[in-house]
């Protein structure tokens, strides 16, 4: 499940399982690893919530799911591209957009949009104000690029703990996506 022991039980962790284990109907490999800090992980869920809230799902799954891949994190790219696929698109437009966004058949803003939070996701001292002006005109607003923005950065953050912790995609996504679509978005990591 990861290369951490488990955590030792206390109250706050067994609500965490609880909660997460009503939400999601299996208690996933990613909670286990939060287990050893819930307050880490309530400020997660808070901030992860917060990010949300700012964009259209669509969006902000496109983002995530740019970031999963810049990153290389298959758990974060299987979880979000299952959303995708549930939420918006067809299995093979998902593995696509996985492994070509530029041919996937998205807007030239969604486009964009994924171009840049690659970018960010993979090194953001690279990002230039061309590239935010380059958002700019395919109609994004300042506030809406800084919700890009903070969705890729808060990727990085849950990936990246993730993979250091050597935490394993849920074997619930061998179940729900087809071996195509799982091949696509098993990004390495």
């Amino acid at each position: 499940m990861s290369f951490l022991k488990p955590a030792e039980q206390s109250p706050d962790a067994e609500r965490m399982f609880d909660a997460d284990t009503r939400a999601m109907g299996y208690l996933p490999n990613y909670t286990r690893v939060f287990a050893h800090s819930p307050a880490a992980y309530a400020a997660w869920q808070q901030l992860g919530g917060a990010v949300r809230a700012g964009m259209e799902l669509r969006r902000y799954e496109l983002v995530t799911l740019a970031a999963a891949r810049a990153l290389r994190s298959s758990y974060c790219g299987l979880a979000h591209g299952k959303v995708l696929r549930d939420r918006f698109f067809d299995a093979a437009t998902v593995a696509a957009i996985a492994s070509d966004h530029g041919s996937a058949g998205l807007s030239a803003q969604e486009v964009a949009v994924v171009e840049f939070a690659g970018k960010v996701a993979a090194d953001a001292t690279s990002v230039t104000e061309a590239d935010v002006a380059g958002l700019r005109g395919h109609g994004l607003d300042d506030t809406e690029i800084f919700q890009v923005i903070l969705a890729a950065a808060a990727r990085c953050f849950f990936s990246t703990v993730l993979s250091a912790a050597g935490a394993e995609p849920d074997p619930q996504y061998a179940e729900s996506l087809d071996a195509e679509l799982r091949q696509a978005l098993s990004f390495g990591g």
